[in-house]
């Protein structure tokens, strides 16, 4: 564990019994970094992490910790410069024990130094490009062959059972309605995944979030949310996002409906909030730099909640909790917010489950 002479050295006016036992007590890795990049504190969870006690870890820089690029102190010092918090997700690690893995950093100015803190993932996130090139490739090959396959011949079975409808009894007409019902679910699907394969160009233009999220709460109080109430959080000041409007309306659609799915018949409630978030970054990997997510729209419901086993694969095609349910809404999601260079992110418990999109905003600078 860190000393009380050690906070006393770094001269940042923690108190013994008080800032001091809460920084030892926290789970999450935590460190202060110094003017000259010295590492001034780690508390037990950062020790443990880096498998070093504070002696051997304050005689290190903290690009000889677990940090490729420096991308560690270069975070430091951009929350120093801007004299408030930064976050960057989904930052390359190697730590204790060969732990590897990605976590979010999150540095803030205090006193002489800035405290950065470590954490490591506990919920489902799927930042830029959602798949595999190969796996990508493939689903985009198999949405052509079903629409190619199936909708020629399943427009030929809709038609015969309409034709059928005219010319039975009322038992056959509700067979014949049936094959018409399942031919339209068919058709649907495909259409959906149709949609899902699209690999075609986004085109970008300025849209206003507020916007797309006012049709959307239209849509869906017309139709699929009307049992539940929908309230509005916004910051009414948030810059435009350059994206394409129609498949943002897609996005916020597909999050709400999924929303809607959860909440229960009495007293659901839906919560819209959007905020501007100056810190926010997200780690590239393939440019080895990072791009800012600083405008954030979260869907929040109050609903039954996701099982912790499916959390991870929740944006994983066809992967449902619904009993009629195809599994590609939030598969749809995700894909839509890679092709806008954003993030989404789920965290669930039981009465709580938050959808967080995280987007770039028009002139925001990588």
């Amino acid at each position: 564990m860190a000393s009380l002479p050690a906070f006393a050295e770094a001269k940042l006016q923690i108190r013994a019994g008080t800032s001091h036992d809460i920084a030892a007590a926290l789970p999450t890795p935590l460190i202060v970094v110094g003017p000259g990049d010295e590492i001034r504190f780690a508390n037990p969870a950062a020790e443990e992490f880096f498998g070093a006690a504070f002696g051997v870890l304050r005689r290190r820089k903290p690009p000889d910790l677990a940090d490729p690029g420096g991308a560690l102190v270069r975070i430091a010092a951009e929350a120093k410069a801007r004299g408030a918090p930064v976050v960057e997700h989904d930052v390359p690690v190697s730590a204790a024990r060969d732990r590897a893995g990605m976590v979010d950093i999150v540095a803030a100015p205090y006193a002489e130094g800035v405290i950065v803190a470590l954490h490591e993932r506990t919920f489902t996130r799927h930042p830029g490009r959602q798949f595999p090139e190969g796996t990508l490739r493939s689903l985009n090959g198999m949405a052509a062959v079903l629409a190619h396959e199936i909708k020629n011949p399943l427009a030929g079975i809709r038609g015969a059972a309409q034709l059928l409808e005219e010319s039975v009894d009322e038992n056959g007409r509700v067979l014949a309605r049936l094959i018409r019902d399942e031919s339209d679910r068919v058709r649907t699907l495909i259409d959906r995944m149709e949609m899902f394969g699209d690999a075609r160009p986004v085109s970008h233009a300025p849209v206003n979030i507020h916007e797309i999220l006012d049709r959307v709460r239209k849509l869906a109080q017309s139709g699929f949310v009307r049992h539940a109430a929908l309230r509005e959080e916004y910051d009414p000041s948030l810059p435009s996002v350059p994206g394409d409007r129609d498949r943002l309306i897609q996005l916020f659609v597909n999050l709400v409906r999924n929303a809607a799915d959860a909440v229960p018949e009495a007293g659901g409630e839906i919560v819209l909030s959007t905020a501007f978030r100056p810190g926010m970054r997200l780690r590239v990997a393939s440019a080895q730099s990072s791009r800012g997510l600083p405008l954030e729209v979260c869907v929040r419901d109050n609903g039954h909640g996701i099982a912790a086993d499916l959390l991870p694969h929740i944006f994983d095609p066809f992967v449902t909790t619904r009993p009629h349910g195809t599994g590609l809404g939030l598969a749809l999601a995700a894909k839509i917010v890679a092709e806008h260079g954003g993030a989404i992110e789920c965290d669930s418990a039981p009465g709580r489950t938050a959808f967080r999109v995280l987007l770039p905003v028009c002139g925001e600078e990588a």
